[in-house]
This record gives structure tokens, C-alpha cells and sequence, in this order.
């Protein structure tokens, strides 16, 4: 057995360094990217995805049991989480320590399958502090880079790689099918243009010669038609057999993730059991590779946010035992679905309003005009937790973002339904490959583009008198329901190009029905011309995240057509719509103000947290123990207390509870810093309503200052 889960352990490892050189070589582009951007919102954006990075190695480490590369991924995000909130400022020491970090986590990464990590680095834990204490907004001090060796990193970059040869010498391979595509619809537009010529021919019947040429160019065309048969078959077979080498069976992705819920489980206590059903289908490598991580934050939000400890499910009348269900279902030959549900607690829209209000997302007195399905979509909004409690497990709401972006990259979508008691679903529709789908192509003024079909719901003329304008918005009744209609020429935001002469007259209007993670809504074209088979490709990294925009496509005729994000297009079209950011929000993002107790009995400790909390720009008040700080709580006005638990006359559980049984303090928020680390010890922070747990002995690892800002 102990063999048996050592090959195990080898496997998931040799996975893990593949990804983790993914991730190193994402951070260190994003940091040379930092080094050039300026004051402008590049920087924010370069910032938000070097800390996803961060995160998303993280959980992958702690899969894997590499203790050092979690710890030194985590201090990493406390630093990079007090830059996006503009606690700290980027300078060149900031810039080289990270720097430093990405080639420290580096050589802690296995270089290959025979030879082990580094463990121990002098360097990681001089890191680590220096990392969080640049996080509470310590100056820097400037260390050499030579304590790193800058060219084995380098070389262990260019080994990460040489990992995937054996598969990637396929990836060349199909994407040269992939283009015989080209081949196959020019030869069918030869063949188009030959039969136009053929019956431009008819008029001229009486002339000898012209009836030569037309048997020439009859037979040219019957050979091209025969040639295009032959092509199409070629071409077909050869890219399935293609494909059929870059598709793998799910189980090479799924094996890792029953050991990883169990050990996130057992951690916090809790039992829960992955049961996954359909590993045997097969799916395109590249869409497999990009499943991971978007399934690593499902299933952790899962155990942490859905799943109760034994005796409280036993009390909701549930089995001790938490179960999460993965599906993978084929529902054609073209698109799988994915779900994973859960038997937990489900999700608390309540909170999740409150989280959309705090962050500005929502306006305070629209919160309960939402219905349920429009409140869940928060959760797929950056910065959006119902955790009761900041850890470095959750509480930043990052995961289920980075699962609806992922989603969408690859041309999918995802949906969540939930009952509180009942538990959790989600729903990943995503295609089986990435090579070929079928196209819509229309025309908006005079310009070509392409709508994925899996999205096009119905395509249907309507009359103009039945477009009506309801709420300054076009809409037409579809099956006995109210439709908002959008003009894709003014969506994408076309120049005005002038209409023909009898364009007036046109009674009927031509108009397509788009659905997307369970929207729905029409747009109006000037033409919908025919579906036919398409193969994108991207527009490169300088124009990835042009809005609206898919990637391109090149038609049989030559010319470049742009393939259509779905997504944002109907975010684009109801956009008007979008509620206001809170004034208060914004001015909070802006500045680190607000009042504060500090109850700590040793007087080092409180000096420190009190010079912490003062050079971040609040004010600070302290107390000795717990009897003086409910004292001072109950006659001042505090926007937080920071409380230790081991306190003389009253301790900070105790001070906890009676604060949140007192109605005027009872939203008080209360963060525990103490050095009682113990589950048990944290379960009674959490049962006596505290809203974050910081253990004093991982101190330098904590991300006070984060933490604050997320609760006042």
C-alpha cells in the first residue's frame, strides 16, 4: 500500500511541476510587465494577475504536500494583496524582492521526476518575513540577488518545458490538420465561383465558342467537385485521427482531487467523500490542462464554504459524511458537461447581498429587488466571500471568479444552482475540443462576423411593428415572453455606415437569438448568411482581452472575420444597466481610515499591533485585558477591535461573545490575533462570532493590515 501511494505521490508531483513552471513563467512575464507599467490601471490589471498566480500555485503546492513553495506562495499574495489595495507603493525594492520570491519558489520546484526538490532554503524563510512585513507596510531592505542563483533558475525555466516534448510534438501536428481547413474552403469557394460563371454562360448560348468553354468549365467543375469529395474526406479523417491523439481520458486529470478534498477536509475537521462519475470520457488535451485549477477552487469552496463538521450535519439530520459529486457527461460530439454538487449547507444569499453592497457591486436599496438566480451570479465576481472568516484557506473571494474566466476563455459557460440546506450545483458546459465548432455568420452594416452556434438559441425575421420599447429598451415577444433586443452594429460600437436607398422598405428584420449562462437575448442584424464549419484562431497577446472579440477566423474566400465573444456581448448590450459603485465604497478603497481597540495584556505585543495599525493611517486605541476593552467598546465608537484570546478578568472568546450579544455591537468586527492554534481553538473564535483568526506564531505569515481593510 505504502508503495502504492508513493507512485501515487510521484505521478501527482510530476504534474505538479509541469503546472508550476506554467505558473513561475506567468508571474515572472507579469513582473517584467509591473517594471513598465505606470501609474494606469496596467498596473492594477498586471497586479490582480500576478496575485492570481500566486493563489493558484498555492493550492497546487498544498496538494502536493510542498510545504516551503505553499508558505513563501502565500506570503507572496499578502504582499501583492496590499499593493492592489494601495497599502504599500511599488518601487525597485519592492519590484526585486518579488522578483526574488518568483526565483526562490523556483528552485523549490522538483527540477524532475528522479531528483527531489530543494527543502530548507535559507533564503525562503528570510523571505517569507520580509514578504509579510512588506505586506504590513515595513520599509525594505535590499538584499543581494546573488543569494539566488539567477542562472540555475533560468535553466529549470527551459527544463519546465522540455517536460511536455513528448506531447507536444502532437500539438504541431494537429494544428497542421487544423489548417488543411483553409484548403478544404477555398476549394469549396472555387467551386462556388465556377458554377456563378457556369450560369452567367446561359446568356450567351447562341455563340459557338462561348459553348465550347462552357463544356470546358463544366468539366473543370465537375473535377473540381469531385477533388473537393476527395479533399473533404482527406482532410476530415486525418484531423479526427488527429484529434483522436490529443484526446485523453479525464481520469489523467481527475486522479489527484479525491486525496486533495479529503486532506482539505481532514484539516478542518470535517469528512467528505469525492465520488466522480464519466472519467472515461475523452476530451482535447489542451481543454484538460486548462480544467485543473478552476476545479481545484470548486472543490475548495466546496469543503470550506459547504460542508459542516460531523455533529452538525448530524443535527441538520444529514450523514456525518459530506459527498461531492464530479460529472463528466458528453451531451454531443462537440460540447461536455461538467457538474460538481454537493450535500452542504448551500449558499446564504443574504450574505451574498451583503458582500455585493460592500463591495460596491450592488446598490443597498436594490438588494432585494434581485431575485435568488440574479443574486448568485455575485459570486463569480472578484472580492465577492460569504466566509465567515478570513484564513489562508478563504475569505479573499477569488476562486469561483477565476472558474467563470476560465470558462469563457474556452468558449464555455458556467451556472450555479443552490437551496440553503440542501446544497450547491455547478454547471461547466465547455466544448470537447478546441480545433473546429460550427459558426454563424452575419453581417452588421458591412461587416462580417461569426457567432459560435452552440450559442445561437433560434434565428427568426421580425416585423417591425412588433419591436417594442419597454424601459428605453428594444424587445420583442418570443414564445409568449419579453426579449430585450440589441443592434449588434451599435453593440460593437460600428461607425454609421449609410443605408441603401430601399432599405425602408423591408418589412421584416432579420434577428438572432444569443443564449449564455442562462441569458438570453436577441440581436438584430442586417443578414445571417449560413453556418459553416470554423476554426479560430487567436489574436496574439497583445489583442486577447479586446472586448467583444472571440479571436478570428479566415473564410473560404481569404478574408478575416472576427469570431464573437458571446459573453461579453451580451454583457456589453445590457451594460447600461449595471448598478452604480456606493460612494463610501470608493472612499474606503481610497484611503486606510478608520478607529480601532487593540486589547492585548502583554505590552510588547500591544505596542507592536499599535504601531502596525497606526503607520497604516488608523487610530488606535488599546486596552489591557477584556473587562477594560468591553468598557471602552460600549462607550466609544470603534470601526474594528483587535482582541487576544489569553487575557486576564475576561478572554478574548469571552469578550467575543458578549460583544456580538450586545445590539448596538453586535456588527462590530472582531479579528483574534492569538497564539492558541489549535482546530479546537479556532472552531470557538468562529462559534463565538469572530470574523477573522490570526495565530501569533505564524505572525510574519498573516496579513493583518488585508485583512482590516476587508472588514471596515
Amino acid at each position: 500500500m505504502d508503495t502504492k501511494n508513493g507512485e501515487f505521490l510521484k505521478r501527482l508531483r510530476a504534474t505538479f511541476r509541469i503546472e508550476a513552471g506554467e505558473h513561475v513563467r506567468a508571474m515572472s512575464t507579469f513582473l517584467m510587465e509591473l517594471e513598465k507599467a505606470g501609474e494606469t490601471e496596467d498596473r492594477a490589471k498586471v497586479t490582480e494577475n500576478l496575485f492570481r498566480e500566486a493563489h493558484s500555485l498555492k493550492g497546487a503546492a498544498r496538494s502536493v504536500n510542498l510545504a516551503e513553495i505553499e508558505t513563501l506562495c502565500q506570503a507572496l499574495e499578502a504582499a501583492l494583496f496590499s499593493l492592489k489595495k494601495r497599502n504599500i507603493s511599488l518601487d525597485p525594492a519592492l519590484l526585486d524582492l518579488l522578483h526574488q520570491t518568483v526565483n526562490c519558489i523556483t528552485l523549490l520546484v522538483p527540477p524532475s521526476e528522479t531528483e527531489p526538490a530543494k527543502t530548507g532554503l535559507k533564503q525562503t524563510g528570510e523571505l517569507v518575513s520580509r514578504l509579510n512585513a512588506v505586506a504590513k507596510g515595513a520599509p525594505i531592505h535590499i538584499k543581494p540577488e546573488n543569494s539566488l542563483p539567477q542562472t540555475v533558475t533560468e535553466r529549470r525555466l527551459v527544463q519546465a518545458d522540455t517536460v511536455r516534448i513528448p506531447v507536444k510534438k502532437l500539438d504541431p501536428l494537429l494544428l497542421q490538420a487544423e489548417e488543411m481547413i483553409y484548403v478544404k474552403m477555398a476549394a469549396e469557394q472555387r467551386v462556388r465561383e465556377l458554377q456563378e460563371i457556369s450560369g452567367m454562360l446561359d446568356l450567351c448560348r447562341t455563340d459557338e465558342g462561348l459553348k465550347t468553354i462552357r463544356g470546358r468549365i463544366d468539366a473543370a467543375t465537375r473535377a473540381a467537385e469531385q477533388d473537393l469529395r476527395a479533399l473533404r474526406r482527406m482532410v476530415d479523417e486525418h484531423l479526427e485521427a488527429m484529434k483522436s491523439l490529443i484526446m485523453l481520458p479525464v481520469s489523467t486529470l481527475v486522479e489527484i482531487f479525491p486525496k486533495m478534498v479529503r486532506d482539505l477536509a481532514h484539516a478542518q475537521g470535517k469528512e467528505v467523500e469525492l465520488i466522480v462519475h464519466g472519467a472515461e470520457i475523452k476530451i482535447d488535451k489542451r481543454i484538460l490542462d486548462e480544467l485543473k485549477d478552476p476545479l481545484i477552487h470548486i472543490f475548495r469552496n466546496c469543503v470550506d464554504h459547504g460542508m459542516k463538521k460531523p455533529e452538525e450535519r448530524a443535527q441538520l439530520g444529514k450523514s456525518p459524511s459530506g459527498t461531492i459529486r464530479l460529472c463528466f457527461a458528453a451531451k454531443d460530439n462537440r460540447q461536455m458537461e461538467i457538474s460538481i454538487s454537493d450535500d452542504g449547507t448551500g449558499i446564504d444569499l443574504t450574505k451574498v447581498r451583503a458582500a455585493a453592497i460592500k463591495q460596491g457591486l450592488l446598490a443597498a436599496g436594490a438588494a432585494q429587488q434581485i431575485d435568488s438566480r440574479e443574486a448568485l451570479e455575485f459570486i463569480f465576481h472578484s472580492g465577492i466571500s460569504t466566509s465567515p472568516m478570513i484564513t489562508d484557506i478563504s475569505g479573499r473571494g477569488l476562486g469561483l471568479a477565476i472558474v467563470r474566466e476560465k470558462a469563457e476563455k474556452l468558449g464555455g459557460s458556467v451556472s450555479v444552482e443552490s437551496r440553503i440546506g440542501d446544497g450547491t450545483a455547478l454547471r461547466l458546459v465547455l466544448p470537447m475540443t478546441l480545433a473546429t465548432f460550427m459558426g454563424v455568420l452575419v453581417r452588421a452594416d458591412e461587416s462580417l462576423f461569426v457567432l459560435p452556434a452552440v450559442n445561437v438559441e433560434r434565428v427568426l425575421r421580425v416585423k417591425k411593428e412588433d419591436i417594442k420599447t419597454v424601459e428605453n429598451r428594444e424587445t420583442i415577444r418570443l414564445d409568449g415572453q419579453v426579449l430585450s433586443m440589441a443592434r449588434l452594429s451599435k453593440t460593437l460600437e460600428l461607425p454609421v455606415a449609410p443605408k441603401p436607398s430601399n432599405s425602408a422598405k423591408t418589412s421584416h428584420l432579420p434577428v438572432i437569438v444569443l443564449a449564455y449562462a442562462g441569458k438570453r437575448m436577441a440581436f438584430m442584424v442586417d443578414e445571417v448568411l449560413q453556418e459553416q464549419e470554423v476554426l479560430v484562431k487567436g489574436l496574439g497577446p497583445q489583442l486577447e482581452s479586446v472586448r467583444n472579440i472571440a479571436g478570428a477566423t479566415i473564410l473560404g474566400t481569404g478574408k478575416v472575420v472576427p469570431v464573437l465573444n458571446v459573453a461579453d456581448l451580451i454583457k456589453s448590450a445590457i451594460q447600461t444597466s449595471a448598478a452604480p459603485r456606493e460612494q463610501n465604497v470608493v472612499a474606503k478603497a481610497q484611503s486606510s481610515t478608520g478607529r480601532i481597540l487593540v486589547a492585548e495584556d502583554s505590552i510588547t505585543s500591544r505596542t507592536l499591533l499599535k504601531n502596525i495599525l497606526e503607520t497604516a493611517g488608523y487610530q488606535v486605541a488599546t486596552a489591557v485585558d477584556g473587562v477594560d476593552a468591553l468598557t471602552q467598546v460600549r462607550s466609544n465608537e470603534f470601526d474594528l477591535v483587535v482582541l487576544d484570546v489569553d487575557m486576564p478578568r475576561m478572554n478574548g472568546f469571552e469578550l467575543t461573545t458578549k460583544i456580538r450579544a450586545d445590539k448596538k455591537l453586535s456588527d462590530l468586527p472582531v479579528v483574534l490575533v492569538t497564539a492558541l492554534e489549535s482546530r479546537e481553538d479556532k472552531e470557538r473564535g468562529i462559534d463565538a462570532g469572530a470574523n477573522a483568526y490570526i495565530v501569533k506564531s505564524s505572525f510574519d505569515q498573516s496579513n493583518l493590515l488585508a485583512v482590516i481593510q476587508k472588514l471596515i
